[in-house]
């Protein structure tokens, strides 16, 4: 008879000890450790793929090109770096109605029709729920197949019987292994099964898509090992009371990690949004109000201009409130601490809120210019030009510090018909091939007196 033991797992980084623990040591989490029971003669699973490869030098190895295809999203293929590679792992992970299962059963539909043959397997849902979503969302495929399954032994059945091209996983906290004593969404359970598909998909070359849940933190829900096994993992992100949606790249083994891809969330499913720069600032008013500025942010290849928004108002608590919603709290704390030192201005007795309009999330330092200036203008009550664009880095010292792509940041807001834009200076170099006036400034100080109208 199999001897089985005990030992105690945490949920959140995967950290095993024999005896219970209040606080994780690795990952400080408290109250996280759940037993788990294991067979110690259960021999370790190898992954047969990469054990029956030979050894080749890399310049005998030839490339093939054919190994990516598009999925019918361009937003989606920018992200995965022009498109889906034949037997990778993605990983989508998201907060509860973002849309996931929404962008992967439409991506599904645009790769079942040019030919290839894809598995669905809901484990969460059955079938029936599946079909409505499909008929709401136009998914008529016939080379879509519904396989609504938890045990992985027979998914994998599955998987032999049908041979699929695509093959995707809603979600993996719902499927479990029987071997596995521990609960279906335990770290065990996750582990072992994304172990499992990782494998069929290398052995089988299938383009696998497994949806992942989050935690109430925002992270990936189960082992930190699961993003180390997968090929790419996605983070699919936005308010889900607002129509914006934002899939941005966090690994990618077969492109950049800066990506993202935006869509807008419509009664019949996602759709692409090519030019988001017309949408986030189509809604300004044209009457430009104080505490409102324009930015030129950089995400990967993609340039956006958003505007920010600040307002400041006076408070008679001790403790005045400070508010960043799109950007990163800490850095706003940072810039404030700036303004106060570099320019003079005190907030001390004032709330102060910041906004990026959109629901888009925007943490580069580029957007450091356009939040003081924001900041300053709404306590001041005087404006910033409505034709002009801000741009760069704020230093400790006041100082204002080059960013990267510059002339790509120049040309998107050339394009959308802007007359001025402030850069860094000295980082645009000696050439100046556009036609927007540039205006190079050196110090917060410089950029106060270059924009400002009263």
């Amino acid at each position: 008879m199999a001897k089985l033991k005990t030992k105690w797992i945490c949920q959140n980084c995967g950290y095993e000890t024999p005896k219970y623990m209040g606080k994780c040591p690795e990952c400080g989490s408290w109250s996280s450790f759940v037993e788990e029971v294991f067979n110690v003669e259960t021999p370790q699973k190898t992954n047969s793929a990469l054990n029956d490869s030979k050894v080749y030098a890399i310049n005998q190895i030839k490339s093939d090109e054919r190994a990516r295809f598009k999925t019918g999203f361009e937003e989606f293929d920018r992200v995965l770096g022009g498109g889906a590679v034949s037997g990778s792992v993605i990983l989508i992970a998201g907060d509860p109605g973002i849309g996931k299962s929404t962008l992967v059963l439409q991506t599904a539909n645009t790769i079942a029709k040019s030919g290839r043959k894809v598995l669905y397997v809901c484990a969460e849902e059955s079938a029936t729920q599946v079909k409505l979503r499909a008929e709401r969302l136009n998914v008529n495929s016939e080379n879509i197949f519904v396989y609504a399954q938890t045990d992985i032994d027979n998914i994998k059945k599955e998987i032999k019987n049908i041979q699929p091209d695509f093959l995707v996983i809603d979600s993996i906290q719902a499927v479990f292994d029987r071997e596995i004593t521990s609960s279906a969404g335990s770290v065990s359970q996750i582990r072992e099964c994304t172990n499992v598909f990782t494998e069929i998909a290398k052995a089988e070359n299938i383009t696998t898509v497994i949806i992942g849940h989050v935690t109430k933190d925002g992270s990936i829900a189960g082992p930190r090992v699961l993003e180390h096994m997968t090929d790419v993992v996605l983070n699919f992100e936005g308010d889900k009371y607002k129509t914006y949606r934002l899939l941005r790249s966090i690994k990618n083994r077969f492109g950049c990690t800066n990506e993202i891809g935006i869509f807008n969330m419509a009664e019949n499913g996602l759709c692409e949004i090519t030019n988001p720069c017309e949408i986030f600032l189509s809604e300004r008013s044209k009457a430009v109000t104080p505490g409102s500025t324009i930015i030129v942010a950089s995400e990967g290849s993609r340039i956006i201009t958003a505007e920010i928004q600040a307002l400041v108002g006076t408070t008679n608590y001790p403790a005045p409130r400070r508010v960043a919603n799109g950007t990163d709290y800490n850095r706003l704390l940072q810039i404030l601490a700036v303004i106060e030192k570099r320019v003079g201005l005190k907030f001390n007795n004032s709330d102060v809120y910041v906004n990026i309009t959109g629901g888009i999330e925007i943490d580069e330092p580029a957007a450091d210019l356009g939040i003081a200036l924001a900041i300053i203008t709404c306590s001041r009550d005087v404006i910033v030009s409505p034709d002009t664009v801000l741009v760069g880095e704020i230093g400790l010292a006041g100082e204002i510090r080059k960013v990267n792509n510059i002339e790509k940041r120049i040309s998107e807001a050339q394009k959308l018909g802007f007359k001025k834009i402030l850069v860094p200076k000295g980082n645009l170099g000696t050439s100046n091939k556009f036609e927007i006036e540039i205006i190079e400034v050196e110090k917060i100080s410089d950029a106060i007196t270059s924009c400002i109208q009263r």
